[in-house]
């Protein structure tokens, strides 16, 4: 995938980076359109097809464009939407609602009603007061709304804690002791259909442990609502959060490693339990687009303090990827146009913002650096986008999609006029 040519520039998915530098500016985000087929193959391969009744949806909130909506309809996933914003950049690329679920924790009247006026396959309650909006909203249009609760499981996951759903004090969900009340609610909605439960334990996981613990919690509690309220859990969607390479230290698996003890525990204590088995459902977002994503920055200033460090400053960084500020996020990057150089220094890669803690990167390996080499950071297809801000009033970079034998820009660079287009002179 990653290679050098004659020019000795680093390729990605087949495209000189230096090129794609000097023809759209930086800081350019790319996306390979290759690695996210490659992604969806994986998953149809070792899920879809491995096991019967099975659905894979996309989590949008990682990375979502109209082009994204079409090239995730093409692969026959689902999607995951968590606002408004979502909802409607899904109905804009006239993707299929009934394969559309929609997610989060605070929905207000007018989202809900956009999900329902268009026909959301899902929605998912989040809490007990959503149940009675829904009805509500339903009864108006006349419709009958196939619905999912979110059940915290009281799952620790093994990640960042700002990234951890799954535990019992989490503003996601239904804690597992309510799950009860809110099932006989809505059981008792006229215009609402419940199908299964829903649960995510947390993102940037590298074991199962999570995933099976909290399948096991859901069983049991799938048990418990069959013998005292007669309701058949018909689906079962277990999230995702499967993690991704960012850097050396991380164990990549295959998604056959989470799914394949996913599916064993769920046969397993559904037979012990003598409960049908349920559609089951994953939500992978950043393992689909994560890897398939790079940014391109040019560096600029280039600052020596002796005997301490070594700044290299790019013109990007907190604006276009917010992760290492908000929750330590790692990254590996290399100097585009001296890719098989030799390392020679170690440097710290700083943003443009003005913030001490605009830091990319800290303690990168690389050859002599110089004003205007451009530098490529790996890994970054899930959720620089989706974060990207103005702070101080930097535009946001262009979207470039890397197909076979073409590029396209999929978003257009901002520009200052499009940071000021909303406000108003007094």
């Amino acid at each position: 995938m990653n290679v050098v040519n004659s020019r000795k520039n680093f390729i990605f998915s087949g495209y000189d980076t230096v090129e794609l530098a000097k023809k759209y500016g930086t800081p350019l985000y790319v996306i390979s359109k290759e690695v996210i087929k490659d992604k969806c193959k994986e998953i149809r391969n070792d899920f879809l097809y491995k096991y019967d009744n099975t659905k894979a949806v996309y989590a949008g909130k990682a990375f979502l464009t109209m082009a994204m909506c079409r090239i995730i309809e093409e692969e026959g996933l689902g999607l995951d939407v968590v606002s408004g914003g979502e909802l409607y950049t899904a109905i804009k690329a006239d993707f299929p609602m009934r394969d559309v679920i929609f997610h989060g924790n605070n929905k207000s009247t007018d989202e809900i009603k956009m999900a329902i006026e268009n026909n959301a396959g899902r929605i998912v309650i989040d809490h007990m007061d959503e149940i009675s909006m829904i009805e509500d909203i339903a009864s108006n249009f006349n419709k009958k709304v196939k619905v999912l609760i979110r059940v915290t499981p009281g799952v620790n996951s093994n990640t960042h804690k700002y990234i951890s759903t799954g535990q019992r004090d989490s503003k996601f969900g239904v804690p597992i002791d309510n799950i009860h009340e809110v099932v006989s609610k809505t059981l008792c909605s006229e215009h609402i259909e419940l199908m299964g439960f829903h649960f995510h334990i947390g993102s940037g996981l590298y074991e199962n442990v999570s995933h099976i613990s909290a399948v096991k919690a859901l069983l049991k509690i799938i048990k418990i609502i069959k013998d005292d309220l007669g309701f058949i859990t018909k689906e079962l969607n277990t999230g995702g959060g499967f993690g991704i390479y960012y850097t050396k230290k991380d164990c990549v698996k295959p998604i056959s490693y989470y799914t394949d003890s996913i599916m064993e525990t769920l046969y397993k204590y559904c037979n012990e339990l003598d409960l049908d088995i349920p559609k089951v459902t994953i939500e992978p977002g950043r393992w689909i687009i994560g890897e398939a994503g790079i940014t391109l920055y040019t560096i600029g200033a280039i600052k020596e303090i002796p005997g301490i460090r070594t700044y290299v400053s790019v013109d990007g960084g907190l604006p276009d990827n917010p992760r290492p500020a908000l929750y330590e996020a790692k990254y590996e990057a290399v100097i585009a146009n001296k890719y098989n150089e030799k390392p020679e220094m170690i440097v710290t890669i700083a943003g443009k913002c003005c913030e001490t803690g605009d830091i990319l990167i800290h303690d990168l390996s690389v050859p002599e650096v110089c004003k205007g080499d451009v530098l490529v950071v790996i890994s970054t297809g899930a959720y620089n986008y989706s974060m990207a801000s103005n702070y101080n009033k930097l535009p946001r970079p262009a979207v470039v999609l890397l197909d076979e034998d073409e590029e396209k820009i999929i978003v257009n660079r901002e520009t200052y006029d499009d940071i000021l287009k909303n406000e108003n002179m007094i």
